[in-house]
């Protein structure tokens, strides 16, 4: 399991204060917190290390190339625009520490610290950065129009355009009878419910949202799961003698001085092609974004049920959602409930009634699931408690709904006192 550990950057002071600092990156990772708080620094700073492990791992560049001073700064912090984020003052030193599945990373004054770790397989990821500006790209027909966008929002709208293209009959969505079908000839998205038919772009917002995360993360999470049936062996990464034999073919290209730059480029891209992507990191934010409630509900059953589809996938979230991380419980006592079922072999009478509630697929263990909540008063990160598995419904979401219930309690109060 991968874990990060973050100091000084952002509005995180201290990071995490339980675990020796490590915030475990698990299965299914939820994020909550009050704007300003560092839900998605995390969550970018994830999908940072997480892409830098790869990179090592694949050979795109030497390591001590990573190790240049100010690498991080100059060269992967400005994708997703945090490279301000350092600190290096009197408030404090930025660290961060990454421990990966191939690789420990450690981020001291402006340097990289980089440690091979042992280990017998490594599942190559597809790393995915959905953005909370997803809606905008309903209006955007190329990757030129958000130059002034983010990195990362461009290679979202390159993958969504992917997914646009591999439409080839209408994809059912997970919420209002609906589905999504694309028009190659005239490069638009239409909704199609049981009497109408609609462009995306004047559809709903929720509508705007939903299609351009559910549709990539369809898309990716299903190109891992063909990758891996192309494997006639259906393993779950890189084995370590697959690793030794890839490091040498690395190594050989780089020694190569008959090579130039480009040559060197292409060659590595295509020793990386023979080894297939075997996991999917789908990091989103927001994906209650516009939704209604029920629709949060089917959202994030779709979310998990891609989740589920490879050993080695990961989801993580960021929310200001209390139904999410409610929701989230829902699919872990399904989880439970579907292994009491089995044991009390019960599985013909009582498995198709679970599944009426909760989607089999989407159903996850306790122990791959974790909350963090951000102060950002404080500046710190703290792991919700979760007796019995289930993660405490005392968190700051839910105090906040209690909290407009008090205060309607407390107009009532003033109403009766009128009234004597």
């Amino acid at each position: 399991m991968s874990k990060i550990r973050i100091k000084h950057f952002g509005p995180i002071v201290e990071g995490y204060t339980q675990d020796d600092g490590w915030i475990d990156i698990r299965k299914a990772t939820v994020l909550i917190g009050n704007q300003g708080s560092g839900k998605s620094t995390v969550a970018k700073l994830i999908s940072t290390f997480t892409w830098i492990e790869k990179a090592l791992v694949r050979g795109d560049y030497p390591q001590k190339w990573f190790e240049r001073k100010n690498k991080l700064k100059n060269q992967y912090l400005p994708y997703h625009r945090l490279e301000n984020y350092l600190k290096s003052d009197s408030s404090g030193q930025t660290e961060i520490d990454f421990q990966g599945e191939a690789y420990s990373i450690k981020y001291r004054n402006g340097s990289l610290i980089i440690e091979e770790i042992s280990h017998s397989s490594y599942p190559l990821p597809q790393i995915m950065y959905v953005p909370a500006e997803r809606n905008f790209i309903t209006y955007m027909k190329t990757a030129k129009e958000l130059k002034l966008s983010s990195p990362s929002m461009q290679e979202f709208l390159t993958e969504f355009d992917k997914a646009k293209e591999n439409l080839k009959a209408p994809e059912p969505l997970p919420i209002n009878s609906t589905a999504i079908e694309y028009d190659k000839l005239n490069d638009t998205l239409n909704l199609r419910g049981t009497d109408y038919k609609l462009r995306l772009s004047e559809a709903s917002s929720g509508f705007q949202s939903l299609v351009p995360l559910y549709l990539v993360s369809s898309y990716l999470a299903n190109s891992i799961l063909i990758n891996r049936a192309d494997d006639l062996e259906g393993k779950d990464g890189m084995t370590a003698e697959e690793m030794e034999r890839f490091k040498k073919g690395v190594a050989e290209i780089w020694t190569n001085e008959s090579f130039t730059d480009e040559q060197r480029r292409l060659a590595l891209s295509v020793l990386a092609e023979k080894f297939n992507k075997s996991a999917f990191i789908n990091i989103v934010e927001e994906p209650e974004q516009n939704l209604f409630p029920g629709s949060q509900w089917e959202m994030l059953q779709s979310l998990l049920g891609f989740n589920s589809m490879a050993a080695g996938n990961k989801l993580i979230l960021t929310t200001h959602s209390p139904y999410i991380i409610n929701f989230l419980n829902i699919a872990i006592l399904g989880y439970d409930l579907r292994e009491k079922i089995k044991e009390a072999n019960r599985v013909n009478d009582l498995l198709p009634k679970l599944q009426k509630i909760v989607k089999e697929n989407s159903l996850i263990s306790s122990e791959d699931v974790v909350v963090y909540q951000l102060d950002e008063k404080e500046g710190v990160i703290r792991k919700l408690p979760a007796p019995e598995g289930i993660p405490t419904d005392k968190n700051l979401l839910n105090m906040k709904i209690r909290e407009a219930n008090q205060l309607f309690d407390a107009l009532l109060e003033i109403e009766e006192d009128l009234a004597i």
